[in-house]
């Protein structure tokens, strides 16, 4: 697929000082600190040999994308015949030819190459060398502490990185410059500016337990995976993987399967540390974001196997993790809660990473390699609403702007997004009395529900930490809409004066313009219960408080693994993988049969928003599709 890239405002010049650390902390800190320079990485590292992940170009994308197409027509002679990583080599993979030019020359400047997967090496060398190889200067860079988050260095190139015109034409990035923490989590929790009592839930959801303290059990129920259950659907024989940033404690994911009488395999997960790994688990690092991972993908499907590829919060290890996960193939469906703003990617600009150039691309290659081998993706789509931007370039400090989350954003993945459950939410004043909030119906989910709430506490929604709240989604400004959204009635192009601003600066600066009326891939794809008002429960080990049970969790995070999870029944229903499911997902629906039916298997989701799309009839891009009716989705695409 043809990625758009485009130019906006200056040079690249790595302004590490003035943004970086707008989205360089902790998982989940936000606040905006300036990384101070502390000038050659050299002292601080000495000569110690750094390792670059070299993506090489691939092969006849036309006939990529022609094959991937036939692959998912029903009625086509190559309809779910899905490849093997040596197929997808051998017709698409670099050529021996191009592979060892590479390799001859990092060899020649010094570098020590190992083959890595199809289109990876690894190149490792001295600073020194590398610095020469490439034209760049590494230094190092230290953010001071805050109140919730620890002082950190990191090592990024001063420059951008310049490719040798010997092998430019085989290399489409390459990766590892900078290893400062670049990712989020997709994870939120109940608004603690707000006081709540247990939920009461009118009409019942028809659930064991009340939302805001839901299991695996409770989502199996409400949206009908229960029914396969019954017929014995565990997703045996199936692989979840698990793509991830931080390391977690294997033995709350037993605690948790085991509260609910789940029978598993004792040996059922097995850990994969990709780059040495992401270290021991933290509260700070994102642990709590691989224990939900594993608890809920696992509990909906109790007879996968779950393998738990764990990398360092940067983007190559990002990259290597998706590319082990991919180039292993022994999962089945892979879920990942992790994003940044897909801006980031976009060479040339005054907020593009270091290793911009050539990124999206190579995770692009790596996500359609995933479709033409049957596996389903699925990634979180963001938790804040339509403003995806605000988790790096936090309010009141920089201007709003419209923002989608990559690799959610990517079409070869299954963009999870969030709704409200229904039913009736009390609330504490501080006088004492209660402030009833009724939800009528399942809803997109953003917290502007809550907006009298706050107005009764004299707060605006910004100080009462309710705004941008709300499942991710929107438009792309980087992938034009793929063939499975063709047609489809809902879509949407790209706002006009959308401009990015930082209010900081006296006079305010203007960081980048988007552009407007753009046709974009838009997402998400599908929804399930994601508001932490209505969550769910989860068994933690905390490094600071150690072991416990939290309700009322939530977030894009929970919704991705559940895919997960529920792919795996789908694919043992079908008696094999069924690969990506936006084909099948959009197919019911410009088919018309994805809500018509004495069951049909989408619920359209007609209330609410997230923040500034509004959910409507049929697709849109606050809820997509709507929610899974998950027995009915496994006979129709059965």
């Amino acid at each position: 697929m043809d990625i758009r890239t485009f130019r906006l405002v200056a040079t690249l010049a790595v302004a590490l000082a003035s943004v970086t650390a707008a989205r360089a902390g902790s998982p989940g800190d936000s606040a905006r600190v300036a990384a101070i320079d502390l000038g050659s990485a050299h002292p601080f590292q000495g000569d110690a040999p750094v390792t670059l992940t070299v993506a090489l170009k691939l092969r006849d994308a036309g006939g990529m994308q022609a094959l991937l197409e036939s692959t998912y027509s029903n009625g086509s002679p190559n309809f779910r015949r899905f490849l093997t990583p040596q197929d997808f080599a051998a017709r698409f993979g670099p050529t021996p030819e191009s592979i060892d030019l590479v390799t001859r020359h990092f060899q020649a400047a010094g570098f020590d190459v190992e083959r890595a997967t199809v289109a990876q090496l690894n190149v490792t060398a001295r600073m020194a060398t590398i610095e020469r190889e490439f034209g760049v200067s590494f230094h190092s860079f230290e953010v001071p502490a805050t109140a919730d988050a620890k002082a950190y260095r990191f090592r990024a190139p001063v420059g951008a990185a310049r490719i040798s015109a010997a092998i430019a034409d085989q290399v489409d990035a390459v990766v590892g410059f900078d290893d400062r923490p670049r990712f989020h989590t997709m994870l939120r929790r109940a608004q603690g500016t707000l006081q709540s009592r247990p939920a009461t839930v009118t009409p019942p959801p028809n659930t064991p337990d009340p939302p805001g303290k839901w299991t695996v059990a409770d989502l199996a129920q409400y949206y009908d995976v229960t029914p396969l259950q019954k017929r014995g659907i565990s997703g045996k024989g199936r692989t979840i993987g698990i793509v991830t940033l931080a390391a977690f404690t294997p033995s709350d994911a037993f605690a948790y399967w085991s509260s609910l009488a789940l029978q598993v395999d004792p040996k059922r997960i097995k850990v994969v540390d990709i780059d040495g790994g992401p270290g021991a688990p933290s509260d700070a690092s994102g642990s709590d974001e691989t224990t939900l991972d594993v608890e809920q993908s696992g509990g909906l499907a109790p007879g996968a196997k779950i393998v738990v590829y764990q990398a360092p919060n940067t983007d190559q290890g990002f990259l290597d993790a998706f590319a082990r996960a991919i180039g292993d193939n022994k999962a089945d469906a892979v879920s990942v809660s992790w994003g940044e703003w897909e801006e980031f990617l976009v060479p040339g600009t005054q907020i593009s990473d270091p290793d911009a150039a050539g990124e999206l691309h190579a995770y692009d290659n790596l996500f359609i390699q995933a479709a033409l081998q049957g596996q389903s993706l699925s990634a979180a789509a963001g938790d804040s609403g339509s403003y995806d931007a605000a988790d790096f370039f936090p309010l009141p400090s920089f201007t709003n702007v419209l923002s989608v989350d990559h690799p959610a954003v990517d079409p070869y993945i299954c963009a999870a997004g969030g709704t409200t459950l229904p039913g009736l939410q009390e609330y504490v004043l501080p006088s004492g009395s209660i402030f009833p909030v009724n939800v009528a119906d399942e809803r997109a989910w953003s917290w502007d529900y809550l907006d009298g709430l706050c107005a009764v506490l004299r707060l605006d929604p910004l100080d009462c930490g309710i705004f941008p709240v709300g499942g991710g989604g929107g438009v792309s400004l980087v992938f034009p809409p793929p063939s499975y959204q063709d047609g489809v009635a809902g879509m949407r192009t790209s706002e006009p004066k959308q401009v990015l601003i930082d209010l900081t600066q006296n006079p305010p600066q203007k960081l980048v313009k988007l552009p407007a009326g753009f046709v974009g891939r838009n997402l998400p794809d599908i929804s399930l219960n994601a508001d932490p008002e209505t969550g769910y429960t989860v068994f933690y080990t905390s490094d600071v408080t150690g072991f416990g049970v939290a309700d009322y969790w939530g977030g894009t995070s929970f919704v991705a693994p559940q895919l997960a999870g529920i792919t795996t029944l789908l694919d043992q229903n079908a008696g094999k993988r069924i690969g990506l499911l936006n084909f099948a997902l959009y197919g019911l629906a410009s088919s018309g049969a994805a809500y018509s039916g004495s069951h049909p298997p989408l619920r359209d989701i007609r209330q609410g928003n997230n923040e500034f799309y509004a959910a409507g009839s049929g697709y849109d891009p606050a809820s997509g599709l709507g929610v899974l009716d998950v027995a009915a989705f496994a006979a129709a695409i059965r």
